[in-house]
C-alpha cells in the first residue's frame, strides 16, 4: 500500500500493475526476472510436478542401473534373457523379489527391461513426432494460402487412420518390431495434434508487431520463423509434447499387448501383461508390477505436463483467497490503529 511522506495511507494503485490484495513482493513477474527464471520458479511452485517428475527420474535411473544398458552391466545378478530354475512355483522369494515367469525368467530383470523399452519409446515418440508436427505446423501456418490447405489435408489422411492399426499392419508384415523401430513408427502417425497446435499458434503470432518489424527489417522467412515466431510459440510445443509422451506409453502397451510391437526375447511392459494374463487369477503379481509401472509412468508424465502448462501459460495463475485477505485484513487493522 503507497503512502505518502508522514500522512495517511493511500489507496492501492490500480494502474501501476498492482492488484487489490497483493504486494509488489507477491508479483508472480518480478522486475528484471528473466523468462526462463519466471517459468521455472512456476513449475517448481507446482509441488505435484515435481514430485512426478522426481519420481519418473528415479523410476527410470533404478531401471537402468539394475539390468544396465547396452555393454554396460547392471548390479541385478539376473538377466532378463537368462532361464533360471523355478523356485517355489515362481512365487516371490529373497532371490526373485517379483517372481518367476512361466519358464524360469526372474520376473524383476524383465520388468526392469519392460521399463527401459516402454521409456525408449515414450521418448522418442515424443522428440520424432514433435519434430514433425512443428515443422509442419509451423510452415501451415506462416505462409497460410495454398501451402496450409495441402499441408493441412495431409494431416487429416493421417488423422483418419488410427495409429494403432497402422503399428499392427507393419509389425505383422515385420514379424515384430525392436523398440526403436516401434518407436520410430508410432512418431510418423503421431504428429497431428501437434501439427495443428503449432499451425493455430502461428497463425496468430505472424500477426503481431514483432513480426512486421523483423519483416520490415528485412529478415528472411526462415529467419522470423525460428528466431522470432517459434520462442513464442515454445510453451504450446513443450506441453504437447509431453502429454503426447503420455499416451505413447499406452499406445506401446496395447500394441505389444497384442503381439505387434516388442517381441521376446526383448521385453517391454504392455508384453509381460500379454504374456501372464492367463495366470492373473493364480499368481496375479506377474500382472500387477507391470501395469503398476505403467500406470505410474503415464500419471507422473500427465503430472509433469500439466506442471508446465501451468509454467509457460501466464493465464493459469492460481487464485489464493488466503493471499487476498491477508493485505485487507493488515489494512483494517492499521484503520483501526489509526
Amino acid at each position: 500500500m503507497s503512502t505518502i511522506q508522514g500522512g495517511a495511507p493511500l489507496e492501492p494503485n490500480i494502474g501501476d500493475g498492482t492488484d487489490v490484495g497483493q504486494t509488489p513482493e507477491s508479483h508472480e513477474n518480478r522486475v528484471g526476472e528473466s523468462q526462463g527464471r519466471i517459468i521455472l520458479r512456476r513449475f517448481l511452485s507446482n509441488k505435484l510436478a515435481v514430485i512426478a517428475l522426481i519420481v519418473y527420474v528415479i523410476v527410470l535411473l533404478f531401471a537402468v542401473s539394475a539390468v544396465g544398458l547396452g555393454p554396460i552391466p547392471g548390479w541385478w545378478h539376473y538377466s532378463y534373457k537368462a532361464l533360471e530354475t523355478l523356485q517355489d512355483g515362481g512365487a516371490p522369494t529373497a532371490d526373485h523379489p517379483f517372481g518367476q515367469d512361466r519358464i524360469g525368467k526372474d520376473y524383476f530383470a524383465l520388468t526392469m527391461r519392460g521399463i527401459q523399452n516402454s521409456v525408449l519409446v515414450m521418448i522418442v515418440i515424443g522428440l520424432f513426432a514433435t519434430f514433425i508436427g512443428v515443422v509442419v505446423g509451423a510452415i501451415a501456418g506462416y505462409f497460410r494460402g495454398t501451402v496450409d490447405a495441402v499441408l493441412m489435408r495431409i494431416t487429416d489422411i493421417f488423422i483418419v487412420i488410427p495409429a494403432i492399426v497402422i503399428g499392427a499392419v507393419v509389425g505383422k508384415t515385420a514379424n515384430g518390431l525392436g523398440a526403436w523401430g516401434l518407436a520410430l513408427l508410432l512418431g510418423l502417425v503421431s504428429w497431428m495434434v501437434i501439427a495443428r497446435l503449432v499451425r493455430a499458434e502461428f497463425l496468430s503470432l505472424r500477426e503481431r508487431e514483432f513480426v512486421e518489424a523483423a519483416r520490415v527489417a528485412g529478415a528472411s522467412d526462415a529467419r522470423i520463423i525460428f528466431r522470432h515466431i517459434l520462442p513464442n510459440a515454445i510453451g504450446v510445443i513443450i506441453v504437447s509434447a509431453t502429454l503426447l509422451i503420455a499416451s505413447a506409453i499406452l499406445l506401446e502397451t496395447a500394441l505389444s499387448y497384442l503381439g505387434y510391437g516388442i517381441k521376446a526375447p526383448d521385453s517391454s511392459l504392455g508384453l509381460l501383461i500379454s504374456q501372464n494374463q492367463s495366470a492373473f487369477q493364480t499368481r496375479p503379481y506377474l500382472f500387477w508390477w507391470p501395469a503398476s509401472f505403467i500406470v505410474l509412468l503415464a500419471l507422473c508424465v500427465n503430472f509433469i505436463g500439466d506442471g508446465l502448462r501451468d509454467a509457460f501459460d501466464p493465464r493459469s495463475k492460481r487464485f489464493s483467497l488466503r493471499k487476498t485477505r491477508e493485505p485487507q485484513n493488515s489494512a483494517g487493522s492499521e484503520m483501526i490503529s489509526a
